[in-house]
């Protein structure tokens, strides 16, 4: 069963001026960044050249972001299934829940 703390946003919007840094910048202090993103759970963009590489993120929130994936994945593979006509009716699936239930 899906938890609510799914349908809570993932991580915080990201603030321009403090999340996106160059490269050479995140090298020369890197503690202070993975704090930085540890404590404001918001994700950091790393530059090279003015042009965005990496993406830093609280593993916390990765594992959020990933459980959501999964979860969409399985919404729209069950789409994809009803539209291809893959599914049982609602009085199909109530019968085969029900006889399973009488064992």
């Amino acid at each position: 069963m899906y938890h609510y703390r799914y349908f809570k946003p993932v991580m915080s919007n990201i603030r321009i001026h403090e999340d996106i840094r160059p490269l050479s910048e995140f090298r020369a202090g890197v503690a202070s960044f993975v704090k930085q993103v540890n404590e404001t759970k918001r994700p950091l963009i790393l530059t090279q050249r003015g042009r965005g590489v990496a993406v830093l993120v609280d593993v916390g929130e990765f594992q959020l972001m990933q459980e959501r994936l999964e979860i969409l994945e399985d919404i729209y593979r069950a789409e994809e299934e009803v539209t291809a006509g893959e599914c049982l009716g609602h009085e199909a699936a109530k019968a085969l829940i029900l006889s399973r239930i009488d064992r």
